[in-house]
């Protein structure tokens, strides 16, 4: 069933033809936004938007690689004179290294701050530009619980803890423009990336979680969803763990 939350609004959430941005894609479409599901996959962001509107929402696939500045522009200006300017920006795209400190690589480095980080300021700031005349618009930034600091995520918690800095810039800065600006941090998900790890890792990762199990990318979705409407409106510059409890504390591995 479809409602009217969102009707006459423009969502572009990035990295969305799987995991945790296809969920929150399919939460907006199903509340009446017209979502634009972004990501650098051009084949998966068009399968992703088609399955979306068998269901009935309204929905288009978008290739843009967010480190990029000139696609990010390109994007933001297509999307607006297809569909309209940007009313909610979801910033989901990323990569992730799980690597220790001595075998990360510049080139892994700069490619996880380019995605993660840098993605994050070039789209905020083409919605920005578009959301500022306008007096209003919602930023819905993902970042990770692991911004706290993990192993072997050196690289990958420093882009997230930018994530998170930024966050509470923008809110600040864009305030008075009737823009809010709020972080989610997301633990284990079950997505595609955490099912990629070897059943060992998963184990060891499931024994560290205070719930003992994997949340879904619907969770992530719904606190997304309650950021984006109306009832937020005197929300932002938070951060919001959907973890499982992580963010509190982690089982010691032999609990």
């Amino acid at each position: 069933m479809f409602h009217a939350e969102f009707k006459g609004k423009v969502s572009l959430v990035t990295g969305a033809a799987s995991g945790i941005g296809n969920a929150v894609a399919r939460e907006l479409a199903a509340h009446g936004s017209a979502v634009v599901v972004g990501d650098i996959d051009a084949g998966a962001a068009d399968r992703a938007a088609s399955a979306i509107r068998e269901v009935g929402g309204q929905a288009v696939g978008l290739r843009v690689d967010v480190s990029s500045r000139g696609e990010v522009e390109a994007a933001f200006a297509r999307v607006e004179a297809d569909l309209g300017p940007v009313d909610v920006l979801v910033n989901n795209a990323g990569i992730s290294i799980d690597r220790g400190v001595r075998g990360v690589t510049d080139e892994e480095w700069q490619r996880t701050i380019a995605v993660n980080q840098t993605g994050v300021f070039l789209c905020s700031q083409a919605a920005a530009r578009s959301m500022i005349p306008r007096k209003t618009g919602r930023i819905i930034n993902i970042a990770s619980r692991a911004w706290l600091g993990w192993f072997g995520q050196v690289a990958y918690a420093s882009s997230k803890g930018g994530v998170v800095s930024a966050t509470r810039s923008l809110a600040i800065e864009l305030a008075r423009h009737g823009i809010t600006v709020n972080c989610l941090a997301p633990g284990l998900i079950d997505t595609p990336l955490v099912r990629s790890e070897p059943p060992e890792v998963l184990e060891r990762l499931l024994r560290a979680q205070p719930m003992g199990t994997l949340g879904e990318p619907e969770d992530v979705a719904n606190a997304a969803r309650f950021l984006a409407s109306d009832r937020a409106r005197a929300v932002t510059g938070q951060l919001l763990y959907v973890c499982g409890g992580k963010s509190l504390y982690a089982q010691p591995a032999m609990a």
